[in-house]
Protein backbone atom coordinates (compact mmCIF):
# COMPACT_ATOMS: atom_id res chain seq x y z
CA UNK A 1 0.00 0.00 0.00
CA UNK A 2 1.53 3.24 -0.53
CA UNK A 3 0.41 6.30 1.17
CA UNK A 4 1.17 10.12 0.35
CA UNK A 5 1.57 12.56 3.10
CA UNK A 6 2.24 16.19 3.73
CA UNK A 7 5.00 15.76 6.08
CA UNK A 8 5.36 19.52 6.41
CA UNK A 9 1.89 19.69 7.48
CA UNK A 10 2.45 16.97 9.57
CA UNK A 11 5.04 18.08 11.62
CA UNK A 12 3.76 21.74 11.87
CA UNK A 13 0.18 20.36 13.36
CA UNK A 14 2.18 18.32 15.73
CA UNK A 15 1.27 15.04 14.50
CA UNK A 16 4.82 13.81 13.65
CA UNK A 17 8.04 14.85 15.46
CA UNK A 18 11.04 16.17 13.41
CA UNK A 19 12.64 12.88 13.51
CA UNK A 20 10.08 11.26 12.06
CA UNK A 21 9.19 13.19 9.50
CA UNK A 22 13.17 13.02 8.24
CA UNK A 23 12.93 9.25 8.55
CA UNK A 24 9.91 9.18 5.88
CA UNK A 25 11.68 11.38 4.06
CA UNK A 26 15.26 9.67 3.26
CA UNK A 27 12.64 6.57 2.93
CA UNK A 28 10.97 8.21 0.55
CA UNK A 29 14.42 9.68 -1.63
CA UNK A 30 15.26 5.67 -1.31
CA UNK A 31 12.42 4.73 -3.16
CA UNK A 32 13.03 7.88 -5.68
CA UNK A 33 16.21 6.56 -7.00
CA UNK A 34 14.96 3.34 -7.48
CA UNK A 35 12.08 4.39 -9.39
CA UNK A 36 14.17 6.60 -11.44
CA UNK A 37 17.15 3.46 -12.10
CA UNK A 38 14.45 0.99 -13.01
CA UNK A 39 12.55 3.66 -15.42
CA UNK A 40 16.38 4.60 -16.97
CA UNK A 41 16.79 0.52 -17.74
CA UNK A 42 13.36 0.11 -19.06
CA UNK A 43 14.51 2.82 -21.63
CA UNK A 44 17.47 1.44 -21.95
CA UNK A 45 15.78 -1.72 -23.06
CA UNK A 46 13.52 -0.61 -25.24
CA UNK A 47 16.04 0.89 -27.63
CA UNK A 48 17.85 -1.85 -27.27
CA UNK A 49 15.17 -4.01 -28.14
CA UNK A 50 14.44 -1.68 -31.37
CA UNK A 51 18.04 -1.66 -32.27
CA UNK A 52 18.08 -5.54 -32.18
CA UNK A 53 14.40 -5.77 -34.25
CA UNK A 54 16.05 -3.58 -37.10
CA UNK A 55 19.51 -5.49 -37.37
CA UNK A 56 17.64 -8.93 -37.43
CA UNK A 57 13.82 -8.26 -39.06
CA UNK A 58 11.85 -11.42 -38.39
CA UNK A 59 9.34 -12.60 -36.76
CA UNK A 60 11.90 -15.32 -35.43
CA UNK A 61 14.01 -13.06 -34.05
CA UNK A 62 11.37 -10.75 -32.54
CA UNK A 63 10.10 -14.40 -30.57
CA UNK A 64 13.82 -14.76 -29.19
CA UNK A 65 14.33 -10.97 -27.88
CA UNK A 66 10.58 -11.34 -26.01
CA UNK A 67 11.87 -14.67 -24.61
CA UNK A 68 15.02 -13.14 -23.47
CA UNK A 69 13.07 -10.67 -21.84
CA UNK A 70 10.72 -12.24 -19.98
CA UNK A 71 13.00 -14.94 -18.41
CA UNK A 72 15.01 -11.81 -17.35
CA UNK A 73 12.14 -10.31 -16.24
CA UNK A 74 10.25 -13.57 -14.58
CA UNK A 75 14.37 -14.34 -12.52
CA UNK A 76 14.19 -11.18 -11.27
CA UNK A 77 10.92 -11.55 -10.01
CA UNK A 78 11.08 -14.91 -8.78
CA UNK A 79 14.35 -13.83 -6.81
CA UNK A 80 12.17 -11.28 -4.94
CA UNK A 81 14.51 -8.07 -6.03
CA UNK A 82 12.09 -5.86 -4.37
CA UNK A 83 14.47 -2.63 -5.59
CA UNK A 84 13.82 -4.35 -9.88
CA UNK A 85 10.25 -4.75 -9.62
CA UNK A 86 9.45 -2.07 -11.68
CA UNK A 87 11.82 -3.51 -14.16
CA UNK A 88 11.38 -6.89 -14.12
CA UNK A 89 7.49 -6.20 -15.02
CA UNK A 90 8.44 -4.02 -17.50
CA UNK A 91 10.83 -6.74 -19.52
CA UNK A 92 8.00 -10.03 -18.19
CA UNK A 93 4.91 -7.51 -19.96
CA UNK A 94 6.83 -6.46 -22.76
CA UNK A 95 8.58 -10.02 -23.46
CA UNK A 96 5.49 -11.38 -23.17
CA UNK A 97 4.27 -9.41 -25.54
CA UNK A 98 6.86 -10.19 -28.54
CA UNK A 99 6.02 -13.57 -28.08
CA UNK A 100 2.50 -13.55 -28.57
CA UNK A 101 2.68 -11.35 -31.44
CA UNK A 102 5.38 -13.28 -33.27
CA UNK A 103 4.04 -16.56 -32.69
CA UNK A 104 0.24 -15.19 -33.33
CA UNK A 105 1.56 -13.92 -36.40
CA UNK A 106 3.56 -17.24 -37.60
CA UNK A 107 0.68 -19.12 -36.40
CA UNK A 108 -1.76 -17.32 -38.71
CA UNK A 109 -4.28 -16.78 -35.69
CA UNK A 110 -4.49 -20.65 -34.96
CA UNK A 111 -7.36 -21.45 -32.21
CA UNK A 112 -4.95 -23.87 -30.35
CA UNK A 113 -2.17 -21.35 -30.86
CA UNK A 114 -3.68 -18.99 -28.86
CA UNK A 115 -5.51 -21.26 -26.19
CA UNK A 116 -1.68 -22.30 -25.32
CA UNK A 117 -1.06 -18.39 -25.26
CA UNK A 118 -3.70 -17.65 -22.90
CA UNK A 119 -2.56 -21.10 -20.28
CA UNK A 120 1.14 -19.58 -20.96
CA UNK A 121 0.16 -15.85 -20.06
CA UNK A 122 -2.38 -16.91 -17.01
CA UNK A 123 1.16 -19.11 -15.47
CA UNK A 124 3.37 -16.36 -15.92
CA UNK A 125 0.46 -13.94 -14.67
CA UNK A 126 0.56 -15.95 -11.44
CA UNK A 127 4.34 -16.57 -11.24
CA UNK A 128 5.22 -13.34 -12.05
CA UNK A 129 2.19 -11.69 -10.45
CA UNK A 130 1.74 -9.56 -12.95
CA UNK A 131 -1.72 -8.29 -13.22
CA UNK A 132 -1.46 -6.98 -16.55
CA UNK A 133 -0.47 -10.65 -17.64
CA UNK A 134 -3.50 -12.00 -16.45
CA UNK A 135 -5.15 -8.88 -18.62
CA UNK A 136 -3.43 -9.63 -21.41
CA UNK A 137 -4.21 -13.90 -20.98
CA UNK A 138 -8.21 -13.04 -20.98
CA UNK A 139 -8.24 -10.80 -23.76
CA UNK A 140 -6.42 -13.56 -25.62
CA UNK A 141 -8.79 -15.91 -24.58
CA UNK A 142 -11.53 -14.10 -26.14
CA UNK A 143 -9.26 -13.69 -29.49
CA UNK A 144 -9.63 -17.95 -29.28
CA UNK A 145 -13.42 -17.97 -28.60
CA UNK A 146 -13.44 -15.79 -32.20
CA UNK A 147 -13.16 -12.15 -31.18
CA UNK A 148 -11.31 -9.93 -33.03
CA UNK A 149 -10.64 -6.02 -33.62
CA UNK A 150 -9.75 -3.84 -37.01
CA UNK A 151 -9.00 -0.35 -38.14
CA UNK A 152 -8.74 1.63 -41.08
CA UNK A 153 -8.90 5.19 -42.19
CA UNK A 154 -11.11 6.87 -39.27
CA UNK A 155 -12.32 3.74 -38.56
CA UNK A 156 -12.50 1.03 -35.51
CA UNK A 157 -14.06 -2.59 -35.57
CA UNK A 158 -15.17 -4.78 -32.75
CA UNK A 159 -16.02 -8.47 -33.79
CA UNK A 160 -17.27 -11.05 -31.82
CA UNK A 161 -18.40 -14.43 -34.33
CA UNK A 162 -19.85 -16.09 -31.60
CA UNK A 163 -21.47 -13.88 -28.94
CA UNK A 164 -23.77 -16.49 -26.71
CA UNK A 165 -20.72 -18.88 -26.71
CA UNK A 166 -17.75 -16.22 -26.49
CA UNK A 167 -19.97 -14.79 -23.21
CA UNK A 168 -20.69 -18.41 -21.92
CA UNK A 169 -17.18 -19.91 -21.85
CA UNK A 170 -15.84 -16.16 -20.14
CA UNK A 171 -18.10 -16.26 -17.50
CA UNK A 172 -17.40 -19.70 -16.40
CA UNK A 173 -14.35 -18.50 -16.66
CA UNK A 174 -14.48 -15.18 -14.46
CA UNK A 175 -16.51 -16.77 -11.85
CA UNK A 176 -14.09 -19.47 -11.46
CA UNK A 177 -11.08 -16.88 -10.91
CA UNK A 178 -13.46 -14.74 -8.40
CA UNK A 179 -13.92 -17.96 -6.52
CA UNK A 180 -10.50 -18.59 -6.57
CA UNK A 181 -9.44 -15.39 -5.60
CA UNK A 182 -11.64 -16.13 -2.07
CA UNK A 183 -9.96 -18.34 -1.26
CA UNK A 184 -6.36 -16.69 -1.99
CA UNK A 185 -5.77 -13.96 0.17
CA UNK A 186 -2.23 -13.31 -1.10
CA UNK A 187 -0.70 -11.69 -3.95
CA UNK A 188 -2.48 -14.13 -6.03
CA UNK A 189 -5.99 -12.39 -5.37
CA UNK A 190 -5.33 -9.50 -7.27
CA UNK A 191 -3.60 -11.16 -9.67
CA UNK A 192 -6.64 -13.32 -9.94
CA UNK A 193 -9.04 -10.59 -9.60
CA UNK A 194 -7.86 -8.55 -12.73
CA UNK A 195 -7.93 -11.88 -14.38
CA UNK A 196 -11.83 -11.97 -13.70
CA UNK A 197 -12.33 -8.22 -14.49
CA UNK A 198 -10.87 -8.50 -17.66
CA UNK A 199 -13.01 -11.03 -18.85
CA UNK A 200 -16.08 -9.19 -17.68
CA UNK A 201 -15.02 -6.66 -19.59
CA UNK A 202 -14.46 -8.70 -22.46
CA UNK A 203 -18.26 -10.57 -21.99
CA UNK A 204 -19.70 -6.97 -21.92
CA UNK A 205 -18.25 -6.25 -25.22
CA UNK A 206 -19.84 -9.74 -26.55
CA UNK A 207 -23.16 -8.43 -25.06
CA UNK A 208 -22.92 -5.09 -27.25
CA UNK A 209 -21.89 -6.80 -30.65
CA UNK A 210 -24.67 -9.03 -29.78
CA UNK A 211 -27.35 -6.71 -29.42
CA UNK A 212 -26.80 -4.75 -32.22
CA UNK A 213 -26.67 -8.05 -34.97
CA UNK A 214 -27.53 -11.40 -32.62
CA UNK A 215 -26.12 -14.24 -33.16
CA UNK A 216 -25.96 -15.63 -36.78
CA UNK A 217 -24.04 -18.81 -35.88
CA UNK A 218 -27.18 -20.03 -33.65
CA UNK A 219 -29.78 -17.95 -35.29
CA UNK A 220 -30.40 -15.84 -31.82
CA UNK A 221 -31.68 -12.03 -32.55
CA UNK A 222 -30.61 -9.28 -30.88
CA UNK A 223 -33.43 -8.33 -29.09
CA UNK A 224 -32.08 -11.78 -26.73
CA UNK A 225 -29.02 -10.09 -26.03
CA UNK A 226 -30.61 -7.08 -25.65
CA UNK A 227 -32.67 -7.84 -22.75
CA UNK A 228 -31.11 -10.41 -21.37
CA UNK A 229 -27.57 -7.82 -21.27
CA UNK A 230 -30.31 -5.17 -19.23
CA UNK A 231 -31.52 -7.89 -16.87
CA UNK A 232 -27.71 -9.22 -15.97
CA UNK A 233 -26.30 -5.54 -15.82
CA UNK A 234 -29.18 -4.51 -13.20
CA UNK A 235 -28.79 -7.81 -10.72
CA UNK A 236 -24.35 -7.99 -10.78
CA UNK A 237 -25.17 -4.34 -10.06
CA UNK A 238 -27.20 -4.55 -6.99
CA UNK A 239 -25.44 -7.63 -6.20
CA UNK A 240 -22.03 -5.20 -6.17
CA UNK A 241 -24.06 -2.76 -3.75
CA UNK A 242 -24.74 -5.35 -1.26
CA UNK A 243 -21.41 -7.08 -1.14
CA UNK A 244 -19.17 -4.05 -1.65
CA UNK A 245 -18.22 -4.49 -4.73
CA UNK A 246 -17.42 -1.23 -5.69
CA UNK A 247 -15.79 -1.86 -8.89
CA UNK A 248 -18.84 -4.24 -9.67
CA UNK A 249 -20.86 -1.36 -9.20
CA UNK A 250 -19.05 0.92 -11.70
CA UNK A 251 -19.01 -1.44 -14.76
CA UNK A 252 -22.56 -2.36 -14.38
CA UNK A 253 -23.13 1.44 -14.31
CA UNK A 254 -20.68 2.47 -17.11
CA UNK A 255 -21.56 -0.66 -19.19
CA UNK A 256 -25.45 0.08 -18.09
CA UNK A 257 -24.81 3.24 -20.07
CA UNK A 258 -23.49 2.19 -22.82
CA UNK A 259 -26.11 -0.43 -23.17
CA UNK A 260 -28.70 2.58 -22.60
CA UNK A 261 -27.38 4.79 -25.17
CA UNK A 262 -26.79 1.97 -28.06
CA UNK A 263 -30.35 1.34 -27.88
CA UNK A 264 -31.35 4.57 -27.72
CA UNK A 265 -29.51 6.14 -31.01
CA UNK A 266 -30.84 3.05 -32.82
CA UNK A 267 -34.34 3.39 -31.69
CA UNK A 268 -34.39 7.61 -32.16
CA UNK A 269 -31.49 8.13 -34.39
CA UNK A 270 -28.84 11.38 -33.91
CA UNK A 271 -30.81 14.34 -33.79
CA UNK A 272 -30.81 17.31 -31.91
CA UNK A 273 -33.80 16.20 -29.68
CA UNK A 274 -32.32 12.65 -29.33
CA UNK A 275 -28.86 14.56 -28.08
CA UNK A 276 -30.29 16.62 -25.67
CA UNK A 277 -32.37 13.44 -24.02
CA UNK A 278 -29.04 11.37 -24.06
CA UNK A 279 -27.24 14.27 -22.37
CA UNK A 280 -30.07 15.06 -19.64
CA UNK A 281 -30.20 11.50 -19.06
CA UNK A 282 -26.04 10.71 -18.83
CA UNK A 283 -26.32 13.80 -15.98
CA UNK A 284 -29.05 11.35 -14.21
CA UNK A 285 -26.99 8.71 -14.30
CA UNK A 286 -23.95 10.43 -13.41
CA UNK A 287 -25.41 11.91 -10.19
CA UNK A 288 -26.91 8.56 -9.23
CA UNK A 289 -23.69 6.95 -9.50
CA UNK A 290 -22.32 9.39 -7.30
CA UNK A 291 -24.76 9.11 -4.98
CA UNK A 292 -23.87 5.38 -4.45
CA UNK A 293 -20.47 5.42 -3.93
CA UNK A 294 -20.79 8.24 -2.09
CA UNK A 295 -23.71 7.44 0.69
CA UNK A 296 -23.62 3.66 0.18
CA UNK A 297 -20.24 3.13 0.65
CA UNK A 298 -19.32 5.74 3.09
CA UNK A 299 -22.10 4.42 5.23
CA UNK A 300 -20.71 1.09 4.93
CA UNK A 301 -17.37 2.30 5.77
CA UNK A 302 -17.99 4.24 9.21
CA UNK A 303 -20.64 1.63 9.98
CA UNK A 304 -19.47 -1.16 12.96
CA UNK A 305 -17.81 -4.50 12.10
CA UNK A 306 -20.89 -6.10 13.45
CA UNK A 307 -23.25 -4.60 10.94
Amino acid sequence: MKVTLDLTDLVATGQLTQNEADRLARLGAEDTASLGSNILLAFGTVAVTLGGAVLFPTVQSVIVMGVILFVLGLGLVLNKAAKWWLFAQFCVTVGALAIVGGVGYLSGGSVWANIGMTVGLGAAALLAQSGMLAALAMIELAFALGAGTAYWHASYVLGVDRPAFTISVLAVVALALFLISLQQKSAYERVLLIGARTAVLMINAAFLVGSLFGDLTLGWPASWFTVVWAVLLIGVGIWGVYANRRWVVNAAAVFGVVHFYTQWFEYFGPNPLSLLGAGLLLVVFGLLLRWINMRVYSTRAGAPAAA
